[in-house]
């Protein structure tokens, strides 16, 4: 009797361990991202471009060529487009790449590789203001299998009139933060109808993995779909974040930020120093010249073009991902749109970022090191500028046209977006938007002593040029990032100004005792605490922070609290959110609100 009640036992006992490791199974698959299921091999899921007020395309990417690839649409998905494919061509993975199995520098890549992926387009078109419809994409390989996406809704441009809800986003950078922020996003806002992003959607713009399959789990596509899968520890509590599933059913329009231009090409050496080493299209030129009987002795254009691109910099990945609307020059590194009752100019505002200490290990953006000074090959050139936005440039002059245009001047908001800041508390506004001076001193037998640059406070060309610009025109507001936090500025004219980039690794607010890393002994005074540019920071309306005095801060700078802001066209209602990292079951907080047009 007593051998039979221990074997029934027994059975219990693997009945009920049994079943235990069942619903840990189950429940583990159920918390997986979408990414891990089969419906969703492909590298992305679709995500929204270029709409107009008949049309929107469709964007997705896939590891393979495939046969085949198209978009299916309408109420029983019954309609079909095809689409066009293209190849990136610059995208690579390398030694710090984490994909895969590579979960330390150099495991699987010794060196860049070229990694094929291709990219697939498709315009739906016939549609109806207002009206979303379904679609999905679906794929076929090239043995036949088919592989689709989920289906989401779609829809063109918005008319004047519409109630939007647009998300204000940037520096994502797969930064600690970015899953949780996107995730809030769609918890508490819902599906947003588009997103305006100030800059910096990955780290290193050549390396693949970032855009797609960081296997850390917040890849940029991956965290903006809801498909990430990012661990993230706060005071000992681990809790899983898998973004916000918004850029499949809105359109996003972004802004060109440093960490969207690539530096000069290498073969061997990683993409982050091939991202830190750009040079100045001036010094590729020189070089050019120097050897141009070597380099292109049959003077093709396109040869030259190349090899300047591969010794200066470029913005080749980023343009080859997104489709947005082009310029008069046909390119679409800064552009204009109109979405509902929005006009957004988007401009290429932005330069290298340098590091400001002056120890001899840094190019640094305020000298040399000591070891290059007779290598001009290996100098900085400081924090130089890409794309010119002083008054007379071509980007300039192209501004100025649009701020005068019918579009521009009807719109009953009017927003202008960059990626560098004007007006901050935080560490990257300093020093001034301007050209470096080089100076070069030499010592008694000419040889090179040092080098360093300074920035002419009063030749900022963003406050000197592009601001009394946009005063003049009544843009109501201008949106950017850069320093990784949340503050906001009203001009005395009631021109809104506002960062909202804190997703982690801030750089922290310069406010009362916390002082900015400036070089002592030089000719420009750099300004270590406050907004260089003489604008007092908006305490925010709502329920701010406060400082360990109780005073309450007009910031946000924080490795724990992220924070994101959302546009309601249909009140002109800037709100701005936070959301504790370290207390996962905590609320979202409505902190700051203010109103365009006021």
């Amino acid at each position: 009797m007593s051998k039979n009640k221990f074997l029934v036992g027994s059975l219990l006992f693997v009945f009920l361990f049994l079943l235990t490791l069942l619903a840990i199974l189950v429940n583990y698959h159920l918390n997986q991202p979408q990414l891990m299921t089969s419906a969703t091999q492909l590298l992305s899921d679709p995500f929204l471009q270029l709409p107009t007020p008949t049309s929107v395309r469709v964007v997705w990417f896939t590891d393979f060529p495939g046969s085949r690839h198209a978009v299916n649409y309408g109420g029983r998905l019954q309609q079909t487009t095809p689409a066009f494919t293209t190849k990136l061509s610059r995208i690579r993975e390398d030694q710090k790449s984490r994909v895969g199995s590579q979960t330390e520098d150099g495991q699987i890549y010794p060196q860049p590789v070229p990694r094929d992926i291709w990219r697939h387009e498709a315009i739906v078109t016939g549609l109806t203001p207002r009206k979303k419809v379904p679609y999905q994409v679906i794929s076929w390989r090239e043995n036949g299998e088919e592989i689709s996406s989920g289906v989401f809704s779609l829809s063109p441009t918005p008319p004047p009139g519409s109630n939007l809800k647009i998300l204000l986003t940037s520096d994502h950078q797969l930064k600690p933060m970015t899953a949780a922020n996107l995730q809030k996003v769609a918890e508490t806002i819902g599906q947003v109808d588009a997103i305006f992003m100030a800059g910096d959607l990955v780290d290193i713009p050549d390396r693949a993995s970032e855009w797609f399959d960081d296997n850390r789990g917040c890849a940029f596509f991956a965290c903006l779909q809801g498909r990430g899968n990012y661990l993230l520890e706060k005071e000992g509590i681990v809790t899983v974040y898998h973004g916000g599933a918004l850029i499949q059913n809105a359109p996003i329009f972004p802004a060109i930020g440093n960490h969207e231009v690539m530096g000069r090409y290498s073969s061997k050496r990683d993409l982050n120093y091939q991202f830190n080493d750009p040079h100045p299209l001036s010094v590729a030129e020189n070089y050019y010249q120097l050897a141009a009987a070597q380099i292109n002795p049959r003077q093709d254009p396109l040869v030259k073009e190349a090899w300047l691109k591969a010794n200066s910099f470029n913005t080749d990945t980023y343009e080859e991902i997104f489709t947005l609307p082009t310029n008069i020059s046909g390119q679409n590194k800064y552009y204009a749109v109109t979405f509902g009752d929005v006009r957004l100019i988007s401009l290429f505002v932005t330069n290298i970022w340098r590091s400001p200490t002056l120890e001899d290990w840094a190019v640094g953006r305020y000298r040399e090191r000591t070891q290059d000074l007779n290598h001009p090959e290996n100098w900085g050139y400081g924090q130089h500028i890409f794309e010119p936005i002083v008054k007379g440039s071509s980007q300039y002059n192209w501004l100025e046209k649009e701020l005068a245009s019918p579009e521009f001047k009807q719109a009953k908001y009017k927003i202008v977006m960059f990626h560098h800041p004007p007006h901050t508390l935080g560490d990257n506004i300093v020093p001034a938007y301007t050209d470096p001076q080089q100076i070069i001193e030499y010592d008694e037998s000419g040889k090179i002593k040092s080098i360093r640059y300074e920035y002419p406070l009063a030749e900022d060309y963003i406050i000197r040029d592009l601001i009394p610009l946009l005063e003049k025109a009544k843009v109501d507001l201008v949106f950017y990032g850069h320093s990784h936090l949340w503050n906001r500025f009203v001009s005395p004219s009631g021109m809104n100004f506002l960062e909202s980039s804190n997703v982690g690794n801030t750089y922290g607010a310069y406010l009362g005792e916390k002082k900015r890393p400036i070089p002592s002994g030089y000719r420009e005074k750099y300004v270590a605490v406050g907004d260089p540019n003489q604008l007092e920071p908006i305490v925010p309306t709502i329920d701010p922070l406060l400082a360990e005095n109780n005073q309450p801060l007009p910031y946000i700078a924080s490795n724990e609290i992220t924070v994101f802001s959302i546009l309601d066209t249909g009140t002109g209602v800037v709100s701005s959110y936070r959301f504790d990292t370290r207390k996962p079951n905590s609320e979202v907080v409505k902190f700051d609100e203010f109103i365009l047009n006021k």
